[in-house]
């Protein structure tokens, strides 16, 4: 890219950044799909994957707080009971979601690794028309961008991106956890006999 090419893409960043931010100022109320999208790119622009938590669907957050506490109850389960080198290999696999209850440090290290931040952040820009169909609303925004938000119970918008993988992931995450405790359980049945095995027996030396 030439040095004037990348001059005006920076520029054109620049005036999305504006004009999100000074629009921002007077926030639409998040019942309506503006608001939501409005929120949600000026978290993006903040490096705050952490609050777009906060402008997901119901279904989403609630998905991702049950992926969070299973993965962490699952690791405890692995820490306690599971020998050295698979504490290993499950501490690499489940550490970074295993953060108990907080879904949005969950949701923002899951979606880093999955590249959902940059999906998101890559069709920023002023918003160009909203298309409705019930409790559905796409955000069609100037590059392009298409932002799909469900109108929650409470009247407030969510972000609809990615609550079927979260769901997916959160039923994953219970099944596994059925696998390690089941597992937990005969590791610790097998310690308990080696250490049973290991006591003398009435005519044997101390």
């Amino acid at each position: 890219m030439t040095t004037r090419n990348v001059r005006i893409a920076a520029g054109m960043f620049a005036l999305g950044a504006v004009f999100l931010g000074v629009y921002a100022r007077s926030y639409p109320a998040d019942t309506t799909p503006e608001g939501a999208y409005l929120r949600m790119a000026k978290h993006l622009e903040l490096g705050q994957p952490q609050v777009v938590f906060s402008y997901l669907e119901v279904a989403a957050r609630d998905a991702t707080y049950a992926m969070a506490r299973t993965r962490t109850e699952s690791l405890a389960v692995v820490r306690k009971n599971f020998p050295a080198d698979e504490v290993l290999v499950f501490t690499e696999k489940y550490g970074a979601i295993a953060v108990g209850d907080n879904g949005p440090q969950a949701f923002a290290r899951y979606a880093e690794a999955r590249g959902w931040v940059a999906h998101l952040t890559k069709g920023l820009s002023p918003i160009e028309h909203v298309e409705n169909d019930g409790d559905l609303a796409t955000v069609v925004t100037a590059t392009g961008g298409r932002y799909v938000f469900h109108r929650d119970p409470d009247g407030r918008y969510g972000l609809t991106f990615f609550t079927a993988e979260l769901v997916a992931q959160a039923q994953q995450a219970l099944r596994d956890r059925e696998v390690i405790l089941r597992s937990g359980v005969d590791y610790e049945r097998r310690r308990q006999g080696e250490k049973e095995g290991e006591k003398p027996g009435p005519h044997q030396a101390p």
